[in-house]
Formats: C-alpha cells, sequence, structure tokens
C-alpha cells in the first residue's frame, strides 16, 4: 500500500487543527522572507565565513530556526501521526511551543545582529526552552509508535541531535556572554555539525520516506534499506563528533566522511527508485527545487571532504555554506509547495461530500516567480564568493528576497483559498 493510500485511509484521525501547522508554515515564510531582506539592507557579505556576530549570522540564524526550525517543528507535529499511526498529541502544548518559539527566534536573530549579547541570551532561552518541550512532546509520541521503523529511527536520532544542539548553544551563548565555557574552536564545529547535517539532516532524510512516496503514489522503500542508510548517516556524524574532540586522532576525519557519504547516497538511490517506480512522474517545479536540494546535499559532501582533506580551496568554508543553505532551502520550500495545498484541500473537504483539489488552491504564477528568484539568487551568491564580489552578493540577496515575496504570495493565496472553500 503507498504511503499516500495510508495518509488517506485515516486522515480525518490524525490530523491536527488546521491553524496548527499552518501557523508554523507560516512563520517559516515570514522568516524566509526576513532573513533574505537583513542580507538585502544590512550587510554587502551574504555569507557568514567566521561565525562571528554581526548580520550574516543573524540571516543564518533566520534560516535555519526560523525558515528549517520552523518548518520541522509544523511538518513533524502533522506527519509522524502518518508514520506512527497515531492520534496527534500535545495540540495546547504546541500552540504554546509556537508562540514562545515564533518572537524568540526574532530576539535572538536581532541580538546577533547588532551583537548585543545579553539579547543574544533571552532570545535563547525563548528558543531553546520550547525545542526542549517540542522534544520531550515528540519522544513522548514516538514511544508508542507502530509501523515505519526506518522513520522512526531517523526522528529519534534527529531529537538526540537536538538535544546535542541545544547543549552546544547553550555553551556558546554562554561564551559569549563572559561565563567560562569550554573552547570555542570544538564548540562551535559540533554545533555546525549536529545542527543541519544532525538534527535537520536526520529529519529531512527521515520524513522523505513519507512525502516522496506520498507525492509519487509509490511504494515505500525497503525499511532494511532506510534503517542501513540511518546507521550509516548516524556512524558518520558520531565519527565527526569524535574527531572534532579529539583532532589528532588519525581515520577519524576519512571513516565519518566514508560512512556519512554512504549512508546519503544510499539514501538517495531509494529516493530515485520511488520517484522511478511512482505512478504519478510529472511532480511540476516543486520537485525540482527538492532535487537540486538532493544536489547540493551532494555538493556539502563533497565541500566537507575537501575541509577534512586540507586541499587548497579558496574560500571552502562560504562554499559550504551556501551548498548547505541550497540543501535545506531546497528542499523545505519544495515540500512546503506540495504540503500547504494538499493539507489545506484535506480540511477544507472535511464534512463535504467533494472538496477543492490542492491544485485549485495554488497560486501557479507567484511560484513560477519564486523558482526563477531561487535558482537566481544562489548563482549570484555563488558568483560573490568565487569573484569575491560584494555587488553580485547584494544582488543575490535582493533577488532571493523577490522569491520570497512571491512565496509569501503562495502561501497568503492557499490562506485565502481554504478560507472560501471551508463550511
Amino acid at each position: 500500500m503507498s504511503t499516500a493510500g495510508a495518509f488517506l485511509g485515516g486522515a480525518s484521525g490524525r490530523l491536527l487543527p488546521a491553524s496548527l501547522p499552518l501557523r508554523f508554515f507560516g512563520a517559516a515564510v515570514a522568516y524566509h522572507l526576513l532573513a533574505w531582506l537583513v542580507l538585502a539592507v544590512s550587510s554587502r557579505d551574504a555569507l557568514p565565513l567566521d561565525g562571528g556576530l554581526g548580520p550574516p549570522l543573524a540571516a543564518l540564524h533566520l534560516l535555519t530556526l526560523g525558515v528549517f526550525g520552523m518548518t520541522a517543528l509544523g511538518a513533524a507535529a502533522q506527519l509522524l501521526p502518518v508514520a506512527t499511526r497515531q492520534a496527534p498529541v500535545g495540540e495546547h502544548a504546541l500552540r504554546a511551543v509556537w508562540w514562545l518559539y515564533t518572537p524568540g527566534v526574532a530576539v535572538l536573530a536581532w541580538g546577533m545582529h547588532s551583537a548585543r549579547p545579553p539579547w543574544i541570551a533571552l532570545g535563547a532561552a525563548a528558543v531553546m526552552l520550547p525545542l526542549a518541550a517540542w522534544t520531550v512532546l515528540v519522544a513522548r509520541h514516538l514511544v508508542g509508535a507502530r509501523g515505519m521503523p526506518g522513520v522512526l529511527a531517523h526522528a529519534w536520532s534527529a531529537l538526540a541531535c537536538l538535544v546535542l544542539v541545544l547543549v552546544t548553544a547553550l555553551l556558546l551563548v554562554a561564551g559569549w556572554l563572559g561565563w567560562p565555557a569550554p573552547g570555542r574552536q570544538s564548540l562551535l564545529p559540533l554545533h555546525l555539525l549536529v545542527g543541519p547535517f544532525g538534527f535537520m539532516g536526520l529529519l529531512a532524510l527521515g520524513l522523505s520516506y513519507i512525502l516522496v512516496p506520498m507525492f509519487a503514489l509509490a511504494v515505500p522503500p525497503p525499511e532494511r534499506t532506510q534503517l542501513a542508510s540511518c546507521v550509516l548517516v548516524v556512524a558518520g556524524l558520531l565519527l565527526a563528533a569524535a574527531s572534532v574532540l579529539a583532532p589528532g586522532v588519525p581515520l577519524l576525519q576519512p571513516l565519518a566522511w566514508s560512512a556519512g557519504s554512504t549512508g546519503v547516497l544510499l539514501h538517495l538511490y531509494l529516493m530515485r527508485q520511488a520517484l522511478a517506480t511512482g505512478m504519478r512522474q510529472d511532480l511540476g517545479r516543486s520537485f525540482v527545487l527538492v532535487k537540486s536540494a538532493w544536489a547540493a546535499l551532494l555538493l556539502a559532501l563533497v565541500l566537507a571532504g575537501v575541509l577534512w582533506s586540507g586541499l587548497p580551496l579558496p574560500h571552502a568554508r562560504a562554499w559550504l555554506a551556501l551548498a548547505l543553505v541550497a540543501w535545506l532551502l531546497g528542499m523545505v520550500l519544495g515540500f512546503l509547495q506540495r504540503i500547504l495545498p494538499f493539507l489545506a484541500a484535506l480540511h477544507a473537504a472535511a464534512g463535504r461530500r467533494r472538496g477543492p483539489t490542492a491544485s485549485s488552491l495554488t497560486h501557479e504564477r507567484a511560484l513560477r516567480l519564486h523558482i526563477a528568484c531561487h535558482f537566481a539568487a544562489l548563482a549570484l551568491l555563488a558568483l560573490a564568493i568565487g569573484l569575491g564580489s560584494a555587488t553580485f552578493a547584494q544582488l543575490g540577496a535582493f533577488t532571493g528576497l523577490a522569491g520570497a515575496c512571491a512565496f509569501a504570495v503562495f502561501y497568503l493565496h492557499v490562506l485565502r483559498r481554504l478560507r472560501a472553500a471551508r463550511p
């Protein structure tokens, strides 16, 4: 049975109120726009190169916490009940998480932008507390899970990485406040490892086993192969973390890169098989974004290998940062283009014999403009890195801002059509 069939067969009992996931996704859309705005008007340096305080670091966290994190919180809250065959839990707690986490991201970004450690500490507290609460909620949900062991393994691993993200973030904030904390030389690489590659990466890989077969109308990949991919990726993360904490130990870095890369390649093979065997072959521009994200993930792995090997590559850290942004941003926005109309159509059909289709809730012109601006912005930022040009960096930021505005129009269009279609 396809994932789509499993989802639709019991969707009414596993749907959160529409306002809950849509508010998480709406905040992600808003922070997507704000991140590009910060880059466009506050800095002529489009990528954070050293992790220092300032507009680039603020923009990066608006993307990671505001766009990627917000989408992860909303998507996992709604999609994990599909994987675990349980009714959603923690509705009131999820609302509290949103009300604290959403302004917390803004306060944290402002503190980083203006280089004010007290504001950073306040924002970090308002972000870490709801993330910790969300971790407990999801863990309680996973304890009683049934089915989809591959998705569950990725979810548990992602939660473990999120705990490490919170611990390293807390220690980094303590360092900015001047409190005693371990060396930044090991904390920052560990934070950069378990954040994008660990928590967000594992969650993206795991939820892909639900979303890709669901939208392609395909049979989910074999569970054993999903688990094998997860084990390899987690082994790569553990070995990479060990290499950060014990840099003098030989072979840790190549072993970490080999294990992680093999796990990712296995995952991408499974995704290719699902797309090739699915009954729906034309998945539109949303999966152009998703496929570009997979390509960016491969590029990020190559660049990580180059950095670890010590090969001379100018601006290697900037290239890696851009590849990570292209990977996660393409994945999040590509899936949101599918999830938002699909979820809205399910809610609009509640209590009706026949509801609107997902395609009727989609603003195609806005999405055409968005995807053009998205790829143009990434290309301009790549030129900015290669040429060392601040002008291209600003052009890329303004182009990304235009694309973010178009995506916001799409989101608002979905909301308006949903309100009009509901009884």
